[in-house]
Order: structure tokens, then C-alpha cells, then sequence
């Protein structure tokens, strides 16, 4: 199956899956329109995308994907949320739409992502048909990449190096973190939820490290080659704001040869493992040539 045909079958059961599990609980009306303003704004679904194919690679069945999914979209959207705040990067276009806070006020904006983010856990708490010992991997590994060792930590590595030149060392660990962390948990759970083996742990693991990298490297590069419009975003904002980018440090051109060397090297660890990789190669491919 392609990664489009996969896609188009599994992307709508994921979104139905994810709109439940707000949908179905009691809160302020206020809330819950704000939660799924920006849960319905679209995006790429790359994460939990993430999750079904590592399932599919190992035959398994989805069910349990479609759940460890929606908690993994909607911590990132809540982090999304957060990040277009005034007091981070001050933006009032996400998607194609308008940000969170210019539409339900900045208060509901940071208590609707806080919302999303712990119905995140209370969900991987309870996935159906899974051991308790699953579950409590699942949240350990969720908790690590999107807390202070993962995703927000890298928020504040990103903050810290604003208005300053970082070394490329400096600038992989905040992405390593802020962007990579939660992709990485993408692989890291579907494994989980596949029983597979150490080795092939390891080998996805060293994928999803290197297309994390690639996934943030090609964001630069549309920063610069992009427009608004095709974003869905203000593009122009890093180099406006002066903050250490791949092509601040790469030049526009190394910033591409780096792109492919990452790409490279994600493929060469999907070699590694034995099952066919076919849709965990798209999406790499789909990662390094898009154009928002």
C-alpha cells in the first residue's frame, strides 16, 4: 500500500479517535471549542502517522495505534498552542488559520493546551487491549519526550539561543529535543506496542533520530523558500528574529547537503531492520521534499 492509500484509510479513523476523546467529556463549552479549533486546523499528522506505520510494518492490528496517536497529536498541538503565545513567539497564523489565542483569548488558549496535554496521559493510561506494563512504558517514554528532558526542555534551549549564534552541536541538542523528542516517541511506541525486538528498537530508534534532524532541517529551509501562504504560517520569522537556523550556520546550500546526509542515514537504519519498511521510507521521503 502507498503511503497516500494508507494515509486516506487510516488518517480519518485517527481523527475520529482523537475527536472522541475530547468530544465525550464534560467542560466548559469554551474549552472544549478551543481544544478542538486546533486539533481541527489540520497538519500533517506526522507523529501518530508515525505510530500506525511501525504498527503496520509488524502486521499488527491499529486499534491501539489510533489512541497512542491522538494522545501523541494532541500534546503537539498543545505545544503549538503554547509556542504561537505573545510571550513565545508572538504569531497569529497556524495552519492557515488564525492562532488559538487571537481567536478564544490568551487565558483559554494556555488552559485549552494545558487540557490537551494532560488528557494526553489519561489516555495512554487506559489504551485498550495492552498490558498495564505497556501502559506504564508508554507514559514513562511519553512523559521523557515531551517534559523537561524532551520537548519542552528543548522550547527552552530554543528560547536561551535567541539573538545569538549557536555552535551546530548546540543546534542539533534543541532540536534533538524540541522537535525530535516527540517524533522519536512516534517510533518509540509503535515498537512498544508491536513487541519489538531490542535490536529493532534500536535500529528505528536511530531512524527516528535521524529523520527528527531532517524533519527540522527542512523546516529552515522552508522558513527561507517558503511563503505564508504555502506554510500556513508567517514565514521569515527566524531570520527576521536573528535566531541560529541550519542555513544561519550551513549556508542555504548546506543546510540541503545536511538535509540528505540525515535522510541517508535514516534509510540505512531501516535497512537494518528485516521486515519491508516501505511506508516508513515514504513518510522520510515526504519529510525531506515538502513544501509546507
Amino acid at each position: 500500500m502507498t503511503l497516500k492509500a494508507f494515509m486516506d484509510e487510516q488518517i480519518p479513523l485517527l481523527e475520529q479517535e482523537m475527536y472522541s476523546q475530547v468530544t465525550r467529556l464534560t467542560m466548559p463549552e469554551n474549552l472544549k471549542e478551543s481544544m478542538l479549533y486546533s486539533l481541527k486546523a489540520g497538519g500533517k499528522r506526522i507523529r501518530p502517522l508515525f505510530v500506525l506505520a511501525v504498527l503496520d510494518l509488524f502486521n499488527k492490528p491499529l486499534q491501539a495505534g489510533y489512541e497512542v496517536g491522538a494522545a501523541l497529536e494532541m500534546t503537539h498541538t498543545y505545544s503549538l498552542i503554547h509556542d504561537d503565545l505573545p510571550s513565545m513567539d508572538d504569531d497569529d497564523l497556524r495552519r492557515g488559520k488564525p492562532t488559538n489565542h487571537i481567536v478564544f483569548g490568551e487565558a483559554i488558549a494556555v488552559l485549552a493546551g494545558d487540557a490537551l496535554n494532560t488528557l494526553s496521559l489519561g489516555i495512554l493510561a487506559n489504551v485498550t487491549g495492552i498490558t498495564a506494563e505497556k501502559k506504564v512504558e508508554l507514559v514513562q517514554l511519553f512523559s521523557r519526550a515531551s517534559g523537561a528532558e524532551g520537548m519542552v526542555g528543548g522550547q527552552v534551549l530554543d528560547i536561551e539561543g535567541e539573538q545569538k549564534q549557536l555552535t551546530l552541536t548546540e543546534l542539533e541538542q534543541v532540536h534533538i529535543n524540541k522537535t525530535g523528542a516527540l517524533l522519536r516517541f512516534g517510533i518509540e511506541s509503535g515498537a512498544v506496542l508491536a513487541d519489538a525486538t531490542p535490536e529493532e528498537r534500536a535500529y528505528l530508534n536511530e531512524y527516528a533520530h535521524h529523520i527528527g534532524l531532517a524533519f527540522q532541517i527542512k523546516d529552515d529551509i522552508l522558513d527561507i523558500e517558503g511563503t505564508s501562504e504555502e506554510l500556513g504560517k508567517t514565514a521569515g520569522k527566524d531570520e527576521a528574529s536573528e535566531k541560529s537556523t541550519y542555513p544561519a550556520l550551513l549556508t542555504i546550500e548546506g543546510a540541503h547537503k545536511k538535509l540528505q546526509e540525515h535522510y541517508d542515514l535514516a534509510l540505512a537504519a531501516l535497512n537494518k531492520v528485516d521486515n519491508e519498511a516501505t511506508l516508513l521510507q515514504e513518510i522520510a521521503h515526504y519529510i525531506v521534499h515538502r513544501n509546507k
